[in-house]
C-alpha cells in the first residue's frame, strides 16, 4: 500500500501542476491506509507543500509568472485558507462536496464555450475589491478541503485577472504554496498529520511536480486546456457520486 501511496503522489503532483484535482487520487489512498478523513486531509498537505516548492522554483526559473502579482493574490487567499483550515477541523463536508461537483461541471462548460479566453487570456479591467473577495473565498475552500482548489484558481486567474492558462497555472502553484504553508502548520499543531505517510506521499508528489512543470512549460495552451477539462469532469463526477 505504501508503494501505491508513492505512485499516487507522482500522479497527483503531475496533474496538480498541469491542472488540479490531484488530491482526488491521494485522499482515498490515505483513508485506505487507515487514516481518519481529517488526518488524511492534513497529511495530504505535506505533499501539496513540497510539490509546489518544486513547481514554483521551476516556473520562476523560466519566468512563467510575476512574483509581485502572485504575492498580492496570495494575501486574501491565505487569509481565507487559515479560516478554512480551522473550520474543517469540526464540520461535515458532504453537502459542500455536492455543491462543488455542480460548480465544476459549470466550469467545464465554460472551457468548451470560450476556448480562446483560456488559451490566450483576455483584457480585463482590474476590480481589486472583487479579486480580494473571490480569492478570499477560494482560499477558504483550499484551507478547508484542498481537492479541486486549482480549478477555481485557474478560472479566476483567467477570467478575473486576464492571464492565459500557462501563466494562470504558474500563479496557481505559487498561491497554493503560500497558503498551504499556513494550513500545514495548523494541521500539524492540531495533531492531524501522519508524518511517515505524508513523507512517502511527498516524495511522489515532488517527482510528479517536476514532470508536470516540464510538461506545462513545453506544451501548447490548447493541450493544457484539454488536461484541465478532463480533470474537472473527472473531479465533478467524483464529488457527485
Amino acid at each position: 500500500m505504501y508503494i501505491l501511496l508513492f505512485l499516487s503522489g507522482i500522479g497527483a503532483g503531475f496533474v496538480n501542476v498541469l491542472a488540479g484535482g490531484g488530491s482526488m487520487l491521494t485522499l482515498p489512498i490515505l483513508t485506505l491506509l487507515g487514516l481518519d478523513i481529517s488526518v488524511a486531509n492534513g497529511t495530504n498537505r505535506i505533499g501539496i507543500l513540497l510539490q509546489n516548492i518544486i513547481a514554483t522554483t521551476n516556473f520562476k526559473k523560466n519566468k512563467a509568472f510575476s512574483v509581485k502579482e502572485g504575492l498580492l493574490l496570495s494575501i486574501p487567499t491565505t487569509i481565507g485558507a487559515i479560516f478554512g483550515t480551522f473550520t474543517v477541523l469540526n464540520i461535515d463536508k458532504y453537502i459542500l462536496e455536492k455543491i462543488i461537483g455542480i460548480i465544476f461541471l459549470i466550469i467545464s462548460v465554460f472551457i468548451l464555450y470560450k476556448p480562446k479566453v483560456w488559451e490566450e487570456g483576455k483584457k480585463v479591467k482590474k476590480n481589486y475589491p472583487l479579486s480580494f473577495l473571490i480569492f478570499l473565498i477560494i482560499g477558504f475552500y483550499g484551507g478547508f478541503i484542498q481537492a479541486g482548489v486549482g480549478f477555481f484558481l485557474i478560472t479566476s486567474l483567467i477570467f478575473i485577472e486576464g492571464n492565459n492558462i500557462i501563466k494562470a497555472n504558474a500563479l496557481k502553484v505559487f498561491i497554493v504554496l503560500c497558503y498551504t504553508s499556513f494550513s500545514f502548520l495548523i494541521f500539524l499543531l492540531n495533531g492531524k498529520i501522519d508524518i511517515l505517510k505524508g513523507t512517502i506521499l511527498a516524495f511522489g508528489t515532488m517527482i510528479g511536480a517536476k514532470l508536470g512543470t516540464t510538461t506545462a512549460l513545453k506544451s501548447s495552451t490548447k493541450f493544457v486546456r484539454l488536461i484541465v477539462f478532463v480533470m474537472i469532469v473527472i473531479s465533478s463526477i467524483r464529488y457527485l457520486l
